[in-house]
């Protein structure tokens, strides 16, 4: 498939926009990992797709339209964050006690549907980890993108990636072993009181 300059021609403008919305669900699942917070992702995937259809001259034929997307959502984070370090947040007090009180009523379908398809505690490890290693399990592991689109993604070396996966597969499954060490503890003080 060939992408040219968006203002050229029609068709490609809508062969490069429907085959890069195709990716919208992975997109958004790695943004409510990044940021934690479903509008946050929303407005995050939002600000990737404008970006890309601006540059989507700049995407080359040939290369991977998922990993070059990837690539723009973790930029756009990244640049946000550094934004954010100068610009404190002010935090409603009231605001939080509310959400807290919603009891997850205001998650998207997609995290319902994240959270129902990944097991409790599996979600829990995962949620645990480091955002570098966190991030690099997730664009392995549910991306499926290579070492090299997630070098190029993450903006490191691929020996860093690799040792981020390592690291980070390690750290979910000793979170996991702990939860389930937990777990096997409580039934017992249950059944014998």
């Amino acid at each position: 498939m060939a992408f040219r300059h968006p203002i050229q021609t029609g068709s490609d403008d809508r062969a490069f926009a429907e085959a890069a919305l195709s990716h919208i669900d992975s997109l958004y699942g790695t943004a409510l990992r990044l940021t934690r917070r479903a509008a946050d992702a929303e407005d995050l995937v939002q600000d990737t797709y404008l970006k890309a259809f601006r540059s989507a001259h700049q995407f080359q034929t040939g290369t991977n339209l998922k990993a070059w997307l990837f690539t723009i959502l973790h930029n756009t984070f990244r640049n946000s964050r550094r934004h954010d370090g100068r610009n404190p947040v002010d935090v409603d007090s009231e605001a939080v006690e509310r959400a807290a009180d919603e009891d997850g009523a205001a998650q998207s379908p997609e995290q319902i549907l994240m959270r129902a398809t990944l097991d409790a505690d599996l979600q829990a490890a995962l949620d645990s980890l480091p955002d570098a290693f966190r991030a690099a399990v997730w664009l392995r592991d549910v991306e499926d993108l290579s070492y090299a689109e997630m070098a190029k993604v993450l903006d490191v070396p691929i020996g860093t990636v690799m040792s981020r996966i390592s690291r980070g597969r390690r750290a979910l499954f000793g979170a996991m072993q702990a939860r389930r060490v937990r777990t096997q503890e409580l039934e017992m003080a249950r059944k014998h009181g």
